[in-house]
């Protein structure tokens, strides 16, 4: 196995083969995922940093790594020794990437990357870039793929049809929900690349991704028909019948390219460029004119319908049941029976597995204990495994994909004695958490208007954390979707000022990190729910869907005013109301004591 500053070494000399001055490597497939298959890692494979996000520079004396604030701790660790400089992302006095592109290539110099897995928006960028240094793009040619040993081949993975019992509306009715939007937008045609979109519109589902029940895919609608490009394996015959009988014609996966260019001068198309690829944008014929919005389905699988709704309540009982019960085996048996951080990462997916309706976890397990629970996205390896012991915080991330729902809850544990500071902590994350938890808002507002409740206990103090509070959920698709979120300040890749809408599910994740000490997050997902209106307005407020209790043994009653110690104890008397019944006597009985009003 190579290491990375030999791989780096590899790919300069093929940028110097076809005059290549910066080449960008981001994190990403063709379609603009969040989290990509195996094939698709080449800024793992070049640098070494295994975190989900980051976007590499890579120059001929000097190779850079941009990633935000949830993996600043890893990505140090990772690029030790590499050769790869960490540039922390909105730090001050961190370079923007595309200033540091620009300040790297020489007038008249060449700036590169793979046209299919940047996007039309920042491929326009780039080019913008390069023509003010008087220079071109290189985007034709995979360089990592030319330097990568033993790449995993592309995901060969099965469709499976998704129920329109748990979907709510069939493909029929979504297409013509899209056509509708079309027609207003004036567009002849939509191309749509975005994965989560594809497979919620077709009510398909699939195993491209880990974690994620994708299939890679392209489609193409008009007024008239609906081509999806998928690999013909992929797609079980009785389904492709089906789809065909609703007007949905299958063709080969890199036909898509062909299809762009029989596309007529004067079409309007209409393609989301900050999620559609560089090279497909590019693809379009003279003449043809782009109508660049965002996908008209991601709002549509955004707002969950009633019978989505009721599923999801269903797989958050469920989910509700398993957490229950895995906290309640940690807290007997820690300091008994030997634990680490993955043997009960691999406890909790056991008793998930058990469950009817389970599928697959909605993403990697984070089980940080101690000094590992500071590390936002932690991830336990062999090497890293930490035993657990009868004392601290162990912060637990996971989620699960059910027939009915997807779910994302954070708990942060105390396996015994905790200090007074790890309390204090505790106590002002619960107190965040339910600030938001108990929002009332006017119809209208953003999750950036919302942010503030959730901040407002950290920032009193001088304090913050380096993430997002919260992120839209998808259902039984990625587990981040948009354009629902809580995010104090606008990023351009972002969406959190779209409208909280009714039906939109986002989480509610405020933490604190203590790098070399621990961290606590706590995590609901919530719904936003119409209320009551009146002479001011829509009023607007959110259903929480996570039935686990917070751990009172880490929550010092002190540092809450009463309407705090009021929300916790409503909180937890939901909580016992509704999964005690799911549980044995004595997982019920811990659970009482566990939900005890302060």
């Amino acid at each position: 196995m190579s290491t990375v500053p030999e791989r780096l070494a590899r790919l300069r000399q093929e940028m110097k083969t076809r005059g290549i001055d910066v080449y960008v490597v981001p994190t990403a497939d063709y379609h603009g995922s969040e989290y990509v298959g195996e094939h698709f890692k080449a800024r793992q494979y070049a640098t070494g940093f295994t975190g989900s996000a980051g976007t590499a520079v890579i120059t001929a004396s000097e190779a850079g790594l941009w990633t935000d604030g949830r993996y600043f701790i890893q990505a140090e660790a990772q690029l030790a020794g590499s050769g790869v400089t960490l540039y922390r992302m909105g730090e001050e006095g961190v370079p923007e990437l595309r200033d540091f592109a620009a300040e790297k290539l020489p007038e008249g110099g060449c700036l590169g990357f793979d046209g299919r897995t940047v996007s039309g928006t920042e491929g326009r960028a780039f080019r913008e870039l390069a023509e003010g240094k008087k220079g071109r793009l290189a985007v034709d040619e995979d360089l990592v793929g030319l330097i990568w040993e033993d790449r995993p081949s592309l995901p060969s993975g099965k469709v499976w049809r998704y129920g329109v019992e748990y979907a709510g509306r069939t493909v029929g009715e979504k297409l013509a929900d899209v056509r509708r939007e079309m027609e207003k937008a004036g567009a002849d045609r939509h191309v749509l690349t975005s994965l989560y979109d594809i497979a919620w519109l077709l009510n398909v589902r699939g195993s491209d991704i880990a974690f994620v029940p994708v299939v890679l895919s392209y489609l193409a609608l008009t007024k008239e028909d609906c081509v999806w490009f998928v690999r013909n394996d992929a797609v079980p015959e009785d389904l492709a019948r089906e789809l065909a009988e609703t007007g949905v014609a299958i063709r080969p996966y890199d036909d898509i390219y062909a299809y762009m260019s029989g596309i007529r001068p004067g079409e309007k198309v209409m393609m989301d460029a900050g999620s559609v690829n560089y090279r497909l944008c590019t693809s379009l014929p003279a003449g043809a004119i782009l109508l660049d919005r965002a996908n008209p389905s991601a709002l549509m699988k955004a707002v969950k319908n009633e019978t989505e709704l009721a599923a999801t309540r269903s797989a958050h009982l469920k989910d509700a049941a398993v957490m229950c019960r895995f906290i309640y085996w940690l807290k007997k048996n820690v300091g008994k029976i030997p634990m680490t951080e993955i043997s009960v990462s691999d406890h909790l997916a056991a008793l998930a597995a058990q469950q009817p309706g389970f599928l697959d976890l909605s993403f990697g397990t984070i089980c940080g204990y101690g000094p590992h629970g500071a590390i936002i996205h932690y991830g336990a390896t062999p090497e890293s495994d930490a035993p657990l012991r009868p004392e601290g915080l162990l912060l637990v991330d996971s989620g699960r994909h059910y027939l009915e729902g997807t779910t994302d809850i954070t708990r942060t544990i105390a396996l015994g004695p905790v200090t007074a500071e790890m309390k204090a902590d505790f106590t002002r994350v619960a107190r965040a958490n339910l600030n938001l938890l108990y929002a009332r808002f006017l119809y209208g507002c953003s999750g950036m208007n919302l942010d503030i409740l959730a901040r407002e206990p950290f920032w009193e103090v001088g304090a913050d954390y380096k993430h997002g509070t919260g992120l839209g959920i998808g259902h039984v698709l990625n587990v981040h979707e948009g354009p629902n979120g809580f995010r104090w300040r606008r990023s351009p890749d972002r969406t959190e000022h779209a409208v909280l809408e009714e039906g939109m599910i986002t989480s509610d994740e405020p933490g604190i990190y203590l790098e070399g000490k621990y961290g606590v997050r706590l995590e609901n997902e919530i719904l936003c729910r119409r209320g009551e209106k009146n002479e001011y307005g829509q009023f607007m407020y959110f259903e929480n869907l996570t039935l686990v209790p917070f751990d009172l043994d880490a929550i010092d009653p002190a540092q809450m005013d009463d309407r705090e110690k009021q929300r916790l104890n409503d909180f937890h008397r939901e909580v016992i109301e509704k999964v005690a019944p799911l549980l044995t006597e004595e997982e019920a009985a811990w659970l009482r004591e566990a939900t005890r009003p302060i």
